[in-house]
């Protein structure tokens, strides 16, 4: 395999799921600088008026161009800059395409990233957002009606239409992501759909994850505000993490302060805030979130520190 020179990491989820969020809060910690983000839609075979006579979604492989995905994702792994199209939600229809030349880091977030072996293959790090469905439903509805000029009842005929796609292509794809995130409403804040939501993070061991037992114990206080237990999970040991959306930020930071103590060499990067989103057309802040972000974006670091100790070892074999 051709020496990798990025950083890739994969945020793959059902329309509406919290990719975007997801992965604008990675790439404020890492710098937006540093990081290219990419949405793997941009590469729909159809626009919205030939999906619609064709009788196919977005969902559907078929739909996509899945080979040029690949193509252009070890492009991007290797370094190398791309032609990447362009979706237009707004319109349903192809914007001009846009050239781009990959950072340090590049966040790849979709519908399909992980569909073929190939595309997985591309990926330090894969996550999967399962978010509550009913919550899911919430939130595309939020956002189709302020940002792409929808009427609830237009994204529910359209959710409902989608769901043997969503089921068939886009929910297998769990199974090979490294963590699994479900952010879920509390039993005493059943119309929670923001600040205050759990967050379940199912950690496969597939990546290196800091020890914070010491840390928990402490933090939770008996209230079990943030719980790890270890369960086997389709056939494997797999840590499940949840925390609690009655976190506070206090509780939050001293987690945090644990997790940078693992990349001293990295702690000049930590922010001042983390956990933003936006919420129709307000802003807003969660502590589950920011940590859920923290966490993955430890794993970019450790795989960073990785790649330099490797390209170190090949400066060194080049000089003899």
């Amino acid at each position: 395999m051709p020496f990798k020179k990025t950083i890739l990491l994969g945020v793959c989820g059902d329309s509406a799921a919290g990719k975007t969020t997801l992965s604008t809060g990675i790439a404020r910690i890492l710098g937006e600088d540093r990081v290219t983000v990419i949405c793997s839609d941009d590469y729909h075979r159809y626009n919205r008026k030939t999906r619609a006579e064709k009788g196919i979604s977005a969902l559907d492989p078929a739909c996509n161009y899945i080979n040029i995905m690949e193509h252009h994702f070890d492009l991007l792994r290797r370094g190398h800059p791309i032609l990447k199209p362009i979706y237009n939600h707004s319109t349903g229809d192809f914007d001009p395409p846009e050239y781009i030349e990959p950072k340090e880091f590049v966040i790849i977030e979709g519908l399909l990233p992980y569909h073929t072996k190939a595309l997985r293959n591309n990926f330090d790090v894969k996550v999967y957002l399962a978010p509550e469905e009913e919550l899911r439903v919430l939130w595309k509805i939020k956002r189709d009606t302020t940002k792409r000029g929808y009427t609830e009842e237009q994204v529910r005929a359209s959710l409902a239409k989608r769901v043997s796609d969503s089921s068939e292509f886009i929910q297998p794809q769990q199974s090979f992501a490294d963590t699994v995130v479900t952010f879920y409403r509390p039993e005493e804040l059943a119309q929670e759909t923001g600040s205050h939501l759990n967050a379940r993070l199912t950690l496969r061991p597939t990546l290196p994850y800091p020890d914070l037992s010491d840390v928990l114990k402490e933090v939770s206080n008996g209230q079990e505000l943030v719980t790890s237990t270890i369960r086997r999970v389709g056939g494997r040991l797999t840590e499940i993490l949840d925390i609690s959306g009655r976190i506070s930020r206090d509780q939050a930071v001293r987690i945090e302060d644990v997790v940078w103590s693992h990349l001293p060499d990295l702690e000049h990067l930590r922010p001042e805030e983390m956990g933003k989103y936006s919420d129709g057309n307000e802003a807003s802040q969660s502590n589950p979130l920011a940590l859920t972000q923290l966490f993955i974006t430890y794993h970019l670091l450790v795989a960073l520190i990785e790649l330099e100790k490797d390209k170190e070892e090949r400066r060194r074999r080049v000089l003899g």
